[in-house]
């Protein structure tokens, strides 16, 4: 017997009127009309299956510490930085792994199943790394949480962060982490990039580097991050995150710097909220919006995710765990409005990030894992319009959060309905006369 089947399922592609039928944990078929009994039906009504949400830029040890010393009161990057050194010598493991696991339950409720998360190794206590691993042993059921070593201070600029980063890889972080603009010089921050690629290639493992979070048009490590992962054959394993400098760079250098990117394979991982909340604070107007140029890099084949990075931290004082937001924010500053652009807004925190990430049998998919996440709306672009109820979250064919559905008073048409259903949106018809939303 079928031990989860889902009834009148819509899924992302367009494909309507499916069921999906679980067994063992796996999905074991996709179809119109399947028969038979289940241990659990759902009755998806018509509403979005989806796969799971993955946030492929996060910092997990920072989560839910905001106001700790004190607010950043400029909302600049350097003075969150600053703030995250004063909380340092505070923080216990105890205290980042509550907050964490706080953090991964709202992250559940919203469909987010897969995290990258950075782990700042700056401190010779190496507590973070600490709690991060036992935060990924904790939540390993239900949430897949990839950890980057990532030395915040700078990988020559802080005194031990060399020894401190190649200890966190040995404790068992397994993604080489820099941050290449925050090295003392433009030099420097170009060496970084060189060692710890050679790291990366030496061990085996890939690369997720904070690059170019900036609005200086001449902070250009990508540039170099692009070359390292040629040189060592990294391709495809390296992603360069934030790239807010690509906003405020020349045209002409852009249309190379793109090209070379490609032929590296970078994974590109923007953070919407964050970039738009940090970069341009000394622009006066007009401003800067500082998201790197999401559409252009997707146009030239490059895989780009969005992020959500904070979540009530030293940087960002909001912060939901929705990715639906951050993927919101990520199509209205890119002004990526077009029907195609807004599905590829969709894309990019479902399958761009698993691709990012190498999750593997990612998907809803004959055979795959059954992880899904059943939306109150009818097709992405209105999963991106409304944020819907996440009527059902469902993990290795288990269901592990659950909403009642929003539903109106008033009664419509005669009958009470869902107060987000597409019947009430507009209808045109393309050339071919199929209805389009």
């Amino acid at each position: 017997m079928t031990d989860l089947l889902l009834k009148n399922a819509t899924l992302p592609d367009g494909r309507t009127g499916l069921d999906i039928a679980v067994t063992s944990g796996k999905i074991t078929a996709i179809e119109p009309g399947i028969p038979g009994d289940a241990g659990t039906a759902i009755d998806c009504s018509g509403y979005l299956v989806s796969p799971p949400f993955i946030d492929a830029h996060f910092h997990m040890d920072a989560t839910l510490s905001l106001g700790m010393p004190r607010m950043n009161q400029s909302g600049t990057l350097l003075e969150g930085i600053a703030l995250w050194g004063e909380l340092k010598p505070q923080l216990t493991v105890e205290a980042m792994v509550e907050r964490a696991l706080r953090y991964c339950d709202l992250a559940v409720s919203r469909g987010l199943l897969a995290i990258r998360s950075h782990v700042d190794v700056s401190d010779p206590t190496l507590r973070t790394a600490e709690a991060m691993l036992e935060v990924q042993r904790l939540v390993k059921p239900y949430i897949d949480l990839q950890l980057v070593a990532f030395p915040q201070d700078g990988y020559l600029r802080s005194p031990g962060a060399v020894d401190l980063l190649n200890r966190s890889l040995d404790m068992g972080l397994n993604i080489v982490g820099g941050i290449p603009h925050f090295e003392r010089t433009m030099a420097e921050g170009t060496q970084s990039v060189e060692l710890l690629c050679r790291i990366a290639a030496d061990r085996g493992l890939p690369v997720d580097m904070h690059c170019d979070e900036s609005d200086d048009p001449m902070s250009r490590h990508i540039e170099t991050l692009a070359q390292q992962t040629v040189r060592f054959g990294l391709q495809g394993r390296v992603a360069g995150s934030h790239l807010t400098s690509m906003h405020s760079m020349d045209n002409y250098y852009v249309s190379k710097l793109i090209a070379l990117m490609a032929e590296a394979d970078i994974q590109v991982i923007s953070n919407p909220l964050i970039n738009i909340t940090l970069q341009g604070r000394h622009d006066t107007y007009p401003k800067r919006r500082g998201l790197t140029r999401v559409p252009e890099l997707m146009a030239a084949g490059l895989n780009v995710s969005f992020g959500h990075d904070c979540v009530m931290d030293p940087w960002y004082s909001m912060g939901s765990g929705d990715m639906l937001e951050v993927a919101g924010m990520g199509l209205h500053v890119a002004q990526m409005t077009s029907r195609k652009a807004i599905r590829q807004a969709f894309d990019a925190v479902t399958i761009n990030p698993a691709r990012a990430l190498g999750l593997p049998d990612y998907g809803i998919a004959v055979g795959n894992p059954a992880d899904m996440v059943l939306l109150q709306a009818r097709n992405t672009i209105e999963a991106l319009r409304l944020r819907p109820t996440r009527l059902a979250v469902i993990k290795a064919g288990k269901v592990i959060a659950q909403s009642a559905p929003q539903i109106s008073t008033l009664s419509l048409n005669g009958r009470p309905d869902a107060v987000n259903s597409a019947d009430y949106a507009p209808q045109t018809k393309n050339k071919t006369g199929k209805e389009t939303r």
